[in-house]
């Protein structure tokens, strides 16, 4: 049993890793934790739901709608509520990301209802190799995970614009003095880490099941996982995902599964405690 929730515990991390990566990607380049992070999960939810189910779409196309739409509300969302803000305090920006949560939370209350809905995908027997059980959809969300996280890393790694998005978060000023857009480089954060943070509300979605609030659900744990790992560090957000999973699965072997969340928010005082810069983060002088 401790083997089985350990490989939970990694296949949950993974699925978390990809909102976790977003999070600490737009701390990176905006150097403020936007909390509406959980409204996008579930907007990128409903965007393969209905790709999915209304259109008979099969799963990636349905992943890749829900990582442009996720974007795109992102971007609008920003460049509305937040950029205006610059300056302000990071206090306003907390509250008016918030509130952009609820607001586009309660949209899709009204645009779909409460009630839980669940992707159309081939229902598999589940595998069972070594004593240890896998199901189908878990293999292969973890695959897509797997596969996506590669592409971030290459494009943050070899490309122009990944390296633009590096200086920009290293020095804002010097970048823009090398004719780096500063404001297109926040734009593009946004869009890709809202982006990422919705296409991982549409794994859960196609595992469990979406309704308007389940990023706020998963919000806890993505920050625990962004913090653990060093907020502004993409591979800290992966180590820190795996490692919440893998303790969040675990833990249902001594607690039932209702205080699960309650793991997370341990976890995060223990970090903030005793290493506030995270695992891979570096301490701010």
């Amino acid at each position: 049993m401790f083997l089985q929730y350990i490989v939970n515990g990694i296949f949950y991390g993974a699925t978390l890793a990809l909102p976790a990566m977003g999070l600490t990607l737009i701390f990176a380049v905006l150097r403020f934790p936007t909390f509406a992070l959980a409204a996008h999960l579930a907007v990128g939810a409903y965007a393969g739901y209905v790709l999915n189910v209304w259109f008979g779409a099969p799963l990636v196309p349905s992943y890749v709608i829900a990582f442009l739409v996720a974007g795109l509300v992102g971007v609008i969302g920003d460049e509305v509520a937040v950029k205006p803000l610059d300056g302000r305090g990071s206090l306003s920006v907390a509250i008016v990301t918030i509130a952009l949560s609820i607001i586009i939370e309660n949209i899709m209350r009204f645009s779909f209802g409460n009630e839980l809905r669940g992707f159309d995908v081939p229902l598999y027997r589940d595998s069972v190799v070594g004593g240890i059980r896998f199901g189908v959809q878990q293999l292969i969300n973890f695959g897509a995970a797997l596969a996506i996280m590669v592409v971030v890393f290459a494009f943050l790694t070899f490309t122009t614009l990944g390296k633009a998005m590096r200086a920009v978060a290293d020095n804002p000023s010097l970048a823009a003095l090398r004719g780096i857009n500063p404001h297109f480089i926040r734009r593009f954060a946004v869009f890709l880490g809202m982006g990422l943070a919705g296409l991982g509300g549409a794994l859960i979605a196609a595992e469990t099941s979406v309704d308007p609030l389940m990023g706020t659900r998963t919000m806890l744990p993505i920050f625990a996982a962004a913090i653990l790992g060093g907020l502004g560090s993409i591979p800290g957000a992966v180590l820190g995902a795996i490692i919440i999973g893998v303790i969040s699965e675990t833990s249902l072997m001594f607690i039932p599964p209702t205080y699960r969340s309650g793991v997370s928010f341990f976890v995060l005082i223990i970090v903030l405690s005793f290493r506030p810069q995270g695992i891979l983060g570096e301490i701010k002088k």
